[in-house]
């Protein structure tokens, strides 16, 4: 949650400021978290980038248009660069790496059984191999990545004290940003008059300045890659 709004309010951001000066730039995040599959999530996930990977990369190397064997090379060459793209280290790499394996498997066979089950189960395999991605994206150092995936999934514990604590303690801001991280909001927000549209917003621009004024120094996390 925290790399999404981070990232896609930065966008935001931009579109808005760009809106002011008369430029039009297009989307960069599709609400990715609904997503029901990896596949669909990397269609709504940093659009932008992965429309450059496609339009210089995988159709200049044949895209789908080519023998199985030369489209799963184009896939993993595209996936590879996608990784080496966020930073020169072997997490990153690994990260795209690890996208592009399951992208594959979805395009060979999985996606077809994906499309028979409930979207409950659907959505809840996507978001836990999402969760997985971040994992390999966030930690950098491949020792301590094998330590936290063997005590996350063999040797750990999964809830302590700690994460209790942590969780109770910020519950409204995460089941707020769970509601806000799908088109719900957007779409009764666009059901109301322009009048109540502007109050809402100037509202919600003035919460913003409360919040950021009260704040320690906040950096955007994606001035790393």
């Amino acid at each position: 949650l925290q790399i999404y709004f981070d990232f896609s309010g930065y966008s935001d951001m931009a579109t808005g400021l760009g809106y002011m000066f008369g430029f039009k730039f297009p989307k960069n995040f599709d609400y990715p978290y609904i997503s029901k599959s990896i596949t669909e999530f990397w269609r709504r996930w940093h659009m932008t980038l992965g429309g450059v990977f496609k339009e210089y990369v995988y159709i200049p190397l044949g895209g789908n248009r080519c023998s199985k064997l030369k489209q799963i090379r184009n896939i993993f060459v595209v996936w590879f660069l996608t990784g080496l793209w966020h930073g020169a280290n072997w997490n990153f790499i690994l990260w795209g790496l690890y996208f592009g394996v399951i992208l594959l498997i979805e395009k060979l066979f999985l996606g077809k059984i994906l499309e028979k089950l409930p979207n409950f189960f659907r959505h809840l395999y996507a978001l836990f191999l999402i969760a997985i991605g971040w994992i390999i994206f966030a930690v950098e150092d491949l020792g301590a990545l094998g330590g936290f995936v063997k005590s996350l999934f063999i040797s750990g514990q999964l809830i302590d004290a700690t994460t209790v604590f942590n969780l109770f303690n910020n519950l409204f801001i995460i089941v707020i940003a769970i509601i806000a991280s799908t088109p719900f909001v957007m779409s009764k927000f666009e059901k109301l008059n322009n009048k109540t549209k502007n109050l809402l917003l100037m509202a919600l621009f003035i919460v913003d300045i409360v919040f950021l004024v009260s704040s320690t120094y906040n950096p955007f996390l994606y001035f790393r890659f």
